[in-house]
């Protein structure tokens, strides 16, 4: 076998119990008035058009947002992007983007470090759940997008993520890490993709 073909890799599709995670689309990072946020009108847009789909099929969705709430939470990420410190429970920054429609089934998680699986229930909570693919987006891709797709990896779940349902303020970070998810971690995907694979 030849080097290249040692390399190649498998794409690992849509399973039969996906769970649609939304990474961190909350007003500090859609907001550009805020430090962390960027113009994101077109990747709040598919996350609607994604949740719509996934309530529809009756599929599990899962929304985080990033809250600390004392300064020994996650102090040493803290201080290297200090911008963080204004994600408190107080702040408008936390709040889920408006636009998203969110239903009383879908899960809420706070996190306090990049990857959705970090110190959560998460993992736990989509064995309960049955589920075998993960399909990752949001905010930002470079950051905390990418930490959950390689933690959705290590759980053992299939990987998705649709490149127009995620972004980042860098767009050639955006590019750089949608590559190389793509080449190692999970099948990047578009979203019609996506839409046209959910089971039913």
């Amino acid at each position: 076998m030849s080097q290249r073909n040692a390399l190649e890799r498998i794409d690992g599709g849509m399973g039969q119990r996906p769970a649609l995670i939304v990474v961190d689309v909350v007003v500090g990072f859609t907001d550009p008035a805020c430090p962390l946020g960027s113009e994101a009108d077109a990747v709040v847009q598919a996350n609607v058009d994604l949740m719509n789909a996934f309530h529809q099929a009756q599929m599990p969705v899962v929304l985080t947002t990033v809250v600390y709430h004392n300064e020994e939470q996650a102090s040493v990420f803290r201080a290297r992007v200090p911008a963080l410190n204004l994600l408190t429970p107080d702040s408008q920054w936390v709040q889920f983007d408006p636009r998203l429609p969110i239903v009383e089934t879908d899960l809420q998680l706070e996190k306090r470090h990049a990857s959705s699986f970090h110190g959560t229930d998460l993992n736990n909570w989509l064995r309960a759940n049955h589920v075998d693919t993960v399909v990752v987006t949001g905010l930002t891709t470079s950051g905390c997008v990418r930490a959950t797709a390689v933690d959705g990896l290590q759980n053992n779940y299939r990987v998705l993520v649709p490149r127009e349902a995620c972004g980042d303020r860098d767009a050639q970070a955006h590019e750089a890490n949608l590559y190389d998810l793509n080449a190692k971690y999970a099948d990047v995907v578009s979203l019609r993709e996506v839409l046209d694979s959910l089971p039913g």
